[in-house]
């Protein structure tokens, strides 16, 4: 990659300006990121490998006249590179969302909030319900384009110019082509307008928010709320999965709803590689 188009994993955009480095370590998509160690590896061969990788991504961004940083590190995944970096004390870059989902069904997850906000949520779902909105669940290929549009209507309206339709469209594509049935969509529709959709995936014990948009022309009672939590709460009670991965921003409406927050750093490396061994 030559140009990074997601302003959230350009440097100049979440680093501060001394630092800018230009070679992405692990995932350069979905805010998560974590080096891959096979499970099981003792503490030492485990940071073996790590130093191995270290040593290896130096050597490129080195080639490259840079050097790299890893972002949006699990707290887990920061204390495990800390080491290799004594130098370099990671860096707070957002907080995460995970809300969990005890017992069997939403009921049980309204019944472990506290009864204010349990009142708050049965209002929510209650007025929901009341606009008798059609809500359809359905996988992302049948629906990719209705949920490109309202995509590129929500970036836009967060600043991000380049996320027009076509590439919002072509974005979707790809993951319905990629994840088949994996690509799961809630949606709410007025008569045949797609007014918001929620794409989530399952995975592991986990149910993960990939995206949310509204059609804001078209607004509803608690649409957003309803489209980024209770619906696909519903759906991962019946998946069987026992969290909801709700992502990053507006942290203090994902704790009133249960969330657990954890931080998400960023490891960047300052020092060049070192010279490669000679051979004779």
């Amino acid at each position: 990659m030559r140009d990074e188009p997601n302003d959230s994993y350009r440097p100049e955009t979440v680093l501060p300006p001394h630092l800018r480095p230009r070679v992405i370590a692990g995932a350069r998509r979905g805010y998560h990121n974590t080096p891959l160690t096979a499970p099981g590896l003792g503490p030492g061969l485990q940071g073996d490998c790590l130093a191995l990788l270290r040593d290896a991504v130096r050597r490129f961004a080195d080639h490259h006249g840079t050097t790299h940083w890893w972002p949006y590190l699990t707290a887990p995944a920061a204390t495990r590179l800390a080491p290799l970096y004594p130098d370099d004390p990671a860096l707070h870059l957002e907080d995460d969302a995970l809300i969990p989902l005890p017992g069997t069904g939403i009921d049980d997850y309204i019944s472990s909030l506290p009864s204010q906000r349990r009142v708050g949520v049965r209002r929510e779902r209650r007025d929901f319900a009341s606009a008798a909105l059609d809500v359809r669940r359905q996988v992302l290929a049948d629906c990719f384009e209705d949920a490109g549009v309202l995509l590129a209507g929500h970036q836009q309206d967060h600043g991000h110019d380049r996320d027009g339709i076509d590439a919002m469209t072509g974005l979707l594509k790809r993951q319905a082509t990629a994840m088949g049935s994996e690509a799961r969509v809630v949606a709410a529709y007025e008569e045949h307008r797609m007014i918001g959709f929620c794409l989530y995936y399952h995975y592991g014990t986990t149910t993960w928010i990939r995206a949310v948009a509204l059609d804001r022309r078209h607004p509803a009672p608690h649409l957003y709320f309803n489209l980024m939590y209770y619906l696909p709460i519903e759906d991962a009670y019946a998946h069987g999965t026992t969290a909801l991965h709700a992502g990053m921003t507006t942290i203090e409406a994902k704790r009133r709803r249960g969330a657990q927050v954890s931080g998400m750093y960023a490891v960047v490396d300052r020092h060049p590689a070192a010279p490669s061994p000679r051979r004779g």
